[in-house]
């Protein structure tokens, strides 16, 4: 199978010694945490940096306990002290802030066209990526690119550094073999992944914690934690790759729903040419690749950087009209359903195309007879075409420092 493997290190330090073993005391100060102290690292990763004042105030614990708490967190290389900011009377109170070094997490987004493996520090800094390009997936290949992007990504880490990767998210298409006709493949090669439990093979190998999600919803994650601080507390969120996707957010929290495939944008009918269509035959990436296909244009550049794409202008005028008629149609039916604030929109697309989709969806969304429901704001996504690798190293990040309910929530 045809593949191209490209490693970037953002970020590098001293090589160490080895992976941690489970059970080191880095491995237990990235670990789960205590109620208590990851609603304190919530708050904060929220709010940006607080003093132990504030922190009571808003959480109803005592000042003794906050102190306690915050004192431990500091110890563990979680917190670390700001500048000292004086009132008009007494001591002045010192804030705390997430400690970038104090946690490190994994995420790997498992394509229809291309593999992504990203490390984030705790603030959500990208220290480094692996990405890979395929003409589909599969699972032996799948695994094999994991690891030896783990140990491109971790080997140049020093030892404290590798004791504090606090886990691996997997963002992968749900039911991943019903696609192969779809994206042009022979269904009997994507039957494997039918019987592959790759978060279990992942998780044998590995010595941290393995999560796993649908990748729009990864993707939709990501929104909530690196995103804008503004970010509303009710959305819809489109993400426009191979398949269009998306995520549904409420009161700040991302709905996954009883299977984990809430907000299955792609699903969506809407009105095409020939009768009823799913949002995914019009506003897909498949729908650019097909149309370059025809022209006999090469499509292996639209799966690698997508700011260095090369489409021709007519292909992506008629792709973008298309697409931003059916998102507004998708738009117009959630919101008669639920009274989001505001609608956003990303995708493995250059922010030009992007910002170029977003304001043709809010001229076609004003051409759709709302009436009795009030249209939502339409904005660009703010995170790009990581989110949904992103947003699987914010799995381990939710689940293991983030109180419950509260699984996305930005840094201030």
């Amino acid at each position: 199978m045809n593949s191209e493997v490209t490693v970037e290190r953002i970020a590098t330090a001293d090589r160490g010694d080895g992976l941690a073993e489970p059970g080191s005391r880095g491995s237990n100060q990235s670990g789960m945490r205590a109620h208590n102290e990851r609603l304190v690292l919530t708050l904060v990763r929220r709010h940006g940096a607080l003093a132990k004042a504030e922190i009571a105030r808003t959480t109803g614990l005592s000042a003794q306990t906050v102190s306690v708490i915050m004192r431990q967190l500091e110890a563990d290389g979680l917190l670390v002290k700001g500048d000292p900011v004086r009132g008009k009377v007494g001591q002045p109170s010192v804030p705390m802030r997430l400690a970038a070094e104090g946690a490190y997490f994994l995420g790997i987004k498992i394509g229809r066209r291309n593999e992504e493996l990203v490390l984030i520090d705790f603030l959500g800094k990208v220290h480094g990526r692996v990405q890979r390009t395929h003409a589909y997936p599969h699972p032996e290949d799948t695994v094999s690119f994991a690891l030896q992007a783990l140990r491109e990504l971790t080997d140049p880490l020093s030892a404290e550094q590798k004791a504090r990767i606090a886990g691996l998210g997997i963002a992968m298409p749900f039911e991943m073999w019903n696609w192969a006709r779809l994206i042009g493949v022979d269904p009997a090669e994507m039957a494997t992944w039918q019987d592959r439990d790759i978060k279990a093979e992942l998780a044998a190998q590995v010595p941290y914690p393995v999560y796993l999600q649908n990748d729009a919803s990864c993707a939709c994650g990501a929104e909530l934690v690196l995103g804008a601080q503004d970010t509303p507390r009710d959305f819809l969120y489109f993400y426009v790759g191979y398949f269009i996707g998306g995520g549904l957010v409420l009161n700040g929290t991302l709905y996954s729903g009883r299977s984990g495939n809430a907000g299955a944008l792609g699903s969506m009918p809407v009105p095409g040419p020939g009768g009823s269509l799913q949002l995914i035959d019009v506003a897909s990436l498949s729908g650019i690749e097909k149309l370059m296909e025809q022209e006999g244009l090469p499509t292996q550049g639209l799966w690698g950087d997508p700011e260095n794409w090369s489409v021709p202008p007519g292909i992506m005028d008629i792709w973008i009209a298309d697409a931003a008629k059916g998102i507004a149609h998708a738009i117009a039916a959630s919101a008669s359903l639920i009274d989001f604030e505001s609608v956003l929109i990303d995708g493995w697309i250059p922010a030009a195309v992007r910002d170029r989709l977003v304001q043709d969806v809010r001229t076609a969304l004003a051409r759709i007879n709302m009436a009795g429901i009030t249209p939502p704001e339409v904005n660009a996504g703010t995170v790009g075409p990581s989110a949904r690798s992103l947003g699987a190293a914010c799995l381990p990040l939710s689940e293991r420092f983030l109180v419950d309910g509260q699984a996305f929530l930005k840094q201030g």
